[in-house]
C-alpha cells in the first residue's frame, strides 16, 4: 500500500465521518450518532499512527504519556474540582474509569499531537511552538465547551464554564506540548492538519445549528 494512498483514504474518511456526524446529529438518529463519538476518536488516533513516517517503541511510550496526563488532571476534576472546576461526564463519550471516560485522554493524546503539528509550521523553537500548540488546544476548548453539554459529553456544575477551565487547560496543554516536542514523534503533518480542520469545523457548526 502506498504513502499517497493511505494518505488519501485517510483525509477520505475523516471528512466522510465528520460531515457524516454533523448531518447524522442534526437528524432524527442524533442520539445514535452522538454514541458512535468514542469510535470516530478511536479512528483519528487509527488515522495518525497508520501514516506515522516511521515506527520506533518511544512513540508508544509518548503517547501514553499524553494519555497519563490527560487522565490524571481529568481524575482531580472530575473527583475534587482541581485544576478545571466542577463538573462530570455523561454518556456519550463511553466508557469511564473514575469518572473519567477514556476516550477524552485519548482525546488529549489526538489534540496535542494535531496542534503541535501545526504550531511546528509557526516557528522551530521548541517553547514557542508548545506556547503556541497550548493557546490552539485552548482555543478550540473554547469553542467545543459551548456543544459538550448538549451532547452529553460533560457538563460543569451551575451550567457556566469558568475561567479556571482555560487557564487550567492551557496550563495542562502547556505540559503535554513540552513533552511532546521534546519527543517529536515523526507524524505525517498534513493528516494532523486534516483532522484539526475537521474537529474545528465540526464543533463551529453547532455554534449556528
Amino acid at each position: 500500500m502506498t504513502v499517497k494512498f493511505k494518505l488519501a483514504f485517510s483525509i477520505f474518511l475523516i471528512w466522510l465521518f465528520n460531515i457524516s456526524g454533523i448531518f447524522g446529529i442534526l437528524s432524527e438518529e442524533s442520539e445514535w450518532f452522538l454514541a458512535m463519538t468514542p469510535l470516530n476518536l478511536f479512528l483519528y488516533l487509527v488515522f495518525i499512527t497508520w501514516n506515522l513516517k516511521d515506527f520506533k517503541r518511544s512513540y508508544v511510550h509518548v503517547f501514553v504519556i499524553l494519555f497519563l496526563i490527560g487522565f490524571v488532571t481529568e481524575f482531580l476534576g472530575v473527583n475534587y474540582g482541581y485544576i478545571f472546576g466542577n463538573y462530570a461526564y455523561g454518556s456519550n463519550l463511553g466508557y469511564k474509569i473514575g469518572g473519567v471516560t477514556v476516550m477524552i485522554c485519548v482525546n488529549w493524546v489526538i489534540l496535542t499531537i494535531t496542534t503541535a503539528d501545526v504550531s511546528s509550521y509557526i516557528h522551530k523553537n521548541i517553547w514557542i511552538r508548545s506556547l503556541v500548540g497550548a493557546f490552539l488546544m485552548t482555543l478550540l476548548d473554547v469553542v467545543i465547551e459551548v456543544s459538550a453539554p448538549r451532547f452529553d459529553f460533560w457538563e460543569f456544575e451551575g451550567g457556566s464554564v469558568p475561567i479556571q477551565n482555560y487557564t487550567g487547560w492551557y496550563a495542562v496543554s502547556l505540559l503535554a506540548h513540552y513533552v511532546y516536542q521534546k519527543n517529536k514523534v515523526n507524524t505525517d503533518q498534513r493528516v494532523s492538519i486534516q483532522i484539526l480542520i475537521a474537529v474545528s469545523i465540526f464543533f463551529t457548526a453547532f455554534l449556528f445549528f
